[in-house]
């Protein structure tokens, strides 16, 4: 209900015997409520009489899909016209992560032996004998407790 915890209900109902009394109480809550029907009615009406100026070729046009997240999700995420999720299900991170490394490094990337990331191999631009540039998706080891942390004064 509008994202209201019990908590913060209770805390509204006190609120409201506070400020407009016992007596008035039930009569605020039944304007309000009156005043939410109207608003809904009006809403409906509007709706309704949009629909029918648009014409029969959008009677089953949605209001709700005037919104982006919802258009975005129904047109294109939904259907796979496109073949998007072809695409997703064929992209491999580790797999492009090397070939960038590779290719920013200068070094030939090696062709892909069998299923990339299934056989747990590591691709040459990840492995750790290669001293010639760092690796850098590799953790970096912990220091001593009595060596002190690099000081970079660009950053601070």
């Amino acid at each position: 209900m509008l994202d209201i915890g019990p908590l913060e209900l209770v805390a509204l109902v006190v609120l409201a015997v506070i400020i407009f009394g016992p007596d008035k109480l039930p009569k605020v809550v039944r304007d309000v409520s009156r005043f939410i029907r109207k608003v809904r009615e009006f809403s409906d009406s509007a709706k309704e009489d949009i629909r029918s100026e648009l014409g029969p070729e959008f009677k089953d046009f949605e209001f709700e899909d005037l919104n982006p997240k919802t258009f975005v999700r129904k047109h294109v995420l939904d259907s796979d016209e496109l073949g998007l999720k072809e695409i997703r299900n064929g992209f491999d991170l580790r797999k492009e992560m090397a070939e960038v490394a590779d290719s920013v490094h200068g070094r030939e990337s090696d062709p892909p032996q069998g299923s990339s990331g299934a056989s747990g191999a590591t691709p040459p631009s990840l492995s750790k004998g290669d001293s010639s540039t760092p690796d850098l998706l590799r953790k970096r080891e912990e220091p001593r407790r009595d060596e002190r942390p690099p000081f970079d004064s660009d950053a601070t």
